[in-house]
């Protein structure tokens, strides 16, 4: 995956520095350390009639995707069929993440082992045999930022990313 283009968010009222104030933007592998680190993340999908639904889920950043699991009868499993376009977001200490992003079910690929590689030590869980649906969630677009000391207006970070 190559980096994505940082920029500042467009967030009118928040008093957001330029590119090369405050601390500057923050450099992609501060997001993906975050995105590696945190424990839990918060999955924001839509239901066909656009109704709004958050829950919590375990997950893990692999190879520039976000990977999670969920029950094949869950309502974000339900809501991801019909409408791919999800937001998932995180919080390591006074730092926040938020990807948004398209969700698509993997089945029987590489990838799904290197999940259960990951996601096994990370909560301590077993997992052999498990089957319940894996997600990948490939960003579009990331937001990040600090809220340590005041530093908000001055890392608030957008990564762009090229869609092919």
């Amino acid at each position: 995956m190559t980096h994505p283009i940082a920029s500042r968010p467009h967030m009118p009222g928040y008093g957001i520095l330029a590119a090369d104030e405050g601390k500057g933007l923050l450099p992609w592998d501060w997001a993906t350390d975050r995105l590696t680190r945190a424990h839990t993340y918060w999955v924001a999908t839509s239901s066909e009639d656009g109704s709004p639904h958050v829950m919590p889920v375990w997950g893990v950043w692999l190879d520039g995707v976000f990977c999670f699991s969920t029950g094949e009868q869950s309502r974000k499993a339900r809501n991801l069929a019909e409408n791919p376009k999800c937001v998932i977001a995180c919080e390591l200490g006074q730092d926040q993440i938020m990807i948004e992003g398209v969700a698509e079910l993997i089945i029987g690929s590489e990838l799904n082992r290197r999940f259960a590689d990951e996601y096994g030590p990370k909560y301590d869980w077993n997992m052999e045999g498990f089957d319940e649906p894996v997600y990948v969630v490939r960003p579009t677009t990331v937001f990040g930022f600090t809220t340590a000391d005041g530093a908000f207006t001055g890392t608030a970070t957008r990564w762009r990313f090229k869609v092919e």
